[in-house]
């Protein structure tokens, strides 16, 4: 662990968001192949995959706001059977909020990376998970100075539709949040050349 110079998150691409459920979108599967693209090569690399999976129980806090979505033991909260297949080869968390940051043993991993360099976040939702997790990092690192750079493809992340939550509207929102935010975002991710716009 102490030696994970790159670590790839993905974010919430579980059943609940992609496929099934009050709060999924199938547009969010667009993402799933680019998002595979970069989890084999950080596979073959040996660096770091943690995959994140909302998972709430029915007293959750969250769900006095939002709508019912992944209960724990339920599909909605599993992975898409697309990563399923990955979870021996990554650390598997469950969060029950929008930002993993809080999660203990999420927070407990990251601090045991000690030569992290590189973040490659990716997933959904843009606006909120995806969103409230680099913009805590960012802080996060900051607060103890560390150099750490997070990178988001813009092609590997998306958000839902519906009458009041324009997908676009609110891609292009957190898009800017991030960028002000200290966040690198690139439209693809490509190993060894992370800025490429």
């Amino acid at each position: 662990m102490e030696e994970i110079k790159k670590l790839l998150i993905i974010v919430d691409m579980v059943n609940g968001f992609v496929r099934e459920g009050l709060l999924h979108d199938k547009n969010i599967e667009n993402i799933i192949k680019p998002q595979i693209e970069i989890l084999e090569c950080f596979i073959k690399n040996n660096y770091g995959v943690i995959l994140l999976k909302d998972s709430h129980t029915k007293e959750s806090e969250e769900l006095k706001r939002l709508p019912n979505h992944c209960i724990s033991g339920e599909t909605e909260s599993d992975l898409i059977d697309e990563l399923k297949s990955y979870e021996k080869k990554s650390i598997i968390i469950e969060k029950n909020s929008t930002c993993a940051l809080f999660v203990p043993t999420f927070k407990e991993k990251i601090d045991m990376m000690q030569n992290l360099k590189e973040i490659v976040v990716t997933g959904c939702c843009t606006d909120i998970c995806v969103l409230n997790l680099v913009i805590a990092l960012r802080n996060y690192f900051d607060q103890f100075n560390k150099k750490i750079d997070i990178i988001v493809p813009t092609n590997c992340v998306d958000t839902y539709n519906n009458v009041n939550h324009n997908r676009e509207d609110y891609n292009n929102m957190a898009f800017k949040l991030m960028e002000q935010g200290g966040i690198k975002l690139v439209k693809k991710y490509k190993e060894g050349n992370i800025y490429a716009k």
